[in-house]
């Protein structure tokens, strides 16, 4: 089978007429040349060069083949110049939808770092709590909780385990204590609320703990529950990929290890190879899966519950 890249070999010691000249001229050695050369003529099954006392002449078939293979050297460096100028014009605007919670905390940095990488790219940002329909073109890229890409059309790839666990303030912790089994939570007050999706969980794990009277507080969004946690409020459910990463919160109880919700960067498959696209879905994937690693290394895996 022909190796393109011995055609360079080919080029350079019909150019120099020696294997020492044109191994000095790629980097290589003598030998190497003489070698890449003699494997080609094999592909071919065509003698390229005379080999003479003074160098290498090209064969009249050599010759013959000389003008395409300069056409296919040309034709490679537009591919590859082309290929520079396309990553260097990276550039447009990505719709990139989102839970507030994560946008506010995580994502705020991993964004700024995304802009200096590719500062012609502009993002959009959008936190409603309504599911955009990225089929629809509601948005272009989505970081969302689920078990995996079920809406028809969409790819993606896992960046984490989404867990949620039970938090509160360093300064709640020195002063009521910090609750670390579900008998030790009655009587310490919860922050209720979040998304409708995180709610409707989140309330029927407090109806199943008999902690429903609890709810001392509610709001209507997970970033709202975690500025109340934060100013010591008291409890709430919040995603360890947010709250592991904030100095002022301790954990409580352990995630529910049966989880099998996963955080997941999505697009949908006509958009997967634009280069925007496919600049935004990298980095968040690169910069995600290694906080997530950092936090596996800082809370590994309890074999507790929040039924526990």
């Amino acid at each position: 089978m022909l190796d393109w890249n011995d055609l360079r070999y080919f080029l350079a010691v019909a150019r120099t007429g020696s294997t020492l000249a044109a191994g000095r001229q790629l980097r290589v050695s003598q030998t190497t040349a003489a070698r890449r050369v003699s494997a080609l003529e094999a592909a071919l099954g065509l003698v390229l060069f005379e080999r003479r006392p003074t160098g290498y002449v090209l064969t009249p078939g050599g010759e013959a083949l000389m003008e395409t293979a300069c056409e296919v050297e040309a034709a490679a460096g537009q591919f590859a110049d082309a290929a520079a100028a396309q990553k260097r014009e990276i550039g447009g605007t990505v719709r990139l939808t989102v839970d507030e919670i994560y946008a506010v905390t995580i994502l705020a940095p991993i964004l700024r770092d995304l802009h200096d990488t590719h500062p012609a790219i502009r993002i959009e940002l959008d936190t409603t709590e309504e599911k955009r329909d990225l089929g629809a073109g509601q948005a272009d890229v989505a970081l969302r909780s689920s078990k995996g890409p079920t809406d028809a059309g969409l790819v993606g790839r896992r960046v984490a385990n989404d867990n949620w666990a039970i938090y509160c303030s360093r300064d709640y912790a020195a002063a009521h204590g910090r609750p670390e089994r579900r008998k030790d939570l009655a009587g310490h007050p919860f922050i209720g609320g979040g998304s409708p999706g995180v709610w409707q969980v989140y309330r029927a794990w407090l109806e199943r703990s008999g902690l429903t009277d609890a709810v001392a507080m509610q709001h209507d969004s997970s970033s709202g529950m975690l500025s109340a946690v934060r100013a010591g409020f008291g409890l709430a459910v919040l995603p360890c990929m947010v709250a592991d990463f904030d100095p002022e919160l301790v954990r409580c109880l352990p995630p529910d290890p049966d989880n099998e919700r996963g955080l997941w960067v999505l697009t949908h498959e006509r958009l997967r190879h634009t280069p925007r696209v496919r600049a935004v879905l990298d980095f968040l994937y690169e910069r995600l899966t290694a906080l997530a690693r950092e936090q596996d290394k800082a809370h590994p895996t309890h074999p507790a519950s929040l039924q526990a």
